[in-house]
């Protein structure tokens, strides 16, 4: 029982390190708040991740019962899940940016928008790709599954919100190339997991039509 849970633990972390890749983002977060002050930059890496964590515990909580109005079964969710998963991972190795995970930059000067909500908290820190994560590893409806899910994240965006704090530093020290090894690193890692998601839903989906056949 506890060697499932610390293999599920880890293969929780691993996925959701992968699909946020706090090192990377950290450039784009040291780019996007180059305009301000430490205060400043500390109340929207806050309120960003904030954000992120609110938005994938509800996905979490409610992913069951958005499986049951909207009729959606779990292999659905994991073979488009691992879908969209391995998408932002090929072009993360490939070292280009995927629509799904979106980083785009904002005008220097508009300060009407709210960078922390969006694009940090949507859809760099949670994406599509996140959250199909969040919720493959939580659909089961299982407690348990979606207290690990929820607690690895928090630790996700507490290293998130380091890296952001002290992204200069980090930054100055790996330089560009450190930031591209570990997003094609990163890359790789989505594109394995995305795969799996992807076998796992055609494994669950052929079990689901071959019961079905026997109870009819």
């Amino acid at each position: 029982m506890m060697h499932d849970i610390t293999t599920m633990a880890i293969s929780v972390f691993m996925g959701f390190f992968a699909m946020m890749n706090p090192i990377a983002n950290t450039a784009v977060f040291i780019g996007m708040t180059a305009n301000q002050n430490q205060q400043q930059r500390k109340n929207t890496t806050i309120k960003a991740l904030l954000t992120a964590f609110l938005i994938i515990t509800a996905f979490c909580l409610l992913g069951k019962g958005i499986f049951e109005v909207f009729g959606i079964t779990l292999p659905a969710l994991r073979i488009s899940g691992g879908i969209l998963v391995f998408i932002v991972g090929y072009h993360m190795l490939n070292g280009r940016t995927s629509n799904l995970h979106s980083r785009a930059t904002l005008p220097p000067d508009d300060d009407d928008i709210d960078i922390a909500i969006s694009p940090l908290a949507i859809p760099i820190l949670a994406g599509p790709g996140t959250i199909a994560t969040a919720m493959n590893y939580s659909a089961s409806g299982e407690m348990l599954h979606i207290v690990i899910t929820i607690i690895i994240f928090a630790i996700l965006c507490l290293i998130t919100f380091a890296c952001f704090l002290y992204g200069a530093k980090l930054i100055e020290k790996i330089g560009e190339a450190g930031v591209s090894i570990t997003t094609r690193l990163m890359g790789l890692i989505l594109t394995i997991i995305g795969t799996q998601m992807f076998i796992q839903g055609v494994h669950d989906a052929y079990i689901l039509f071959q019961s079905a056949k026997i109870g009819s």
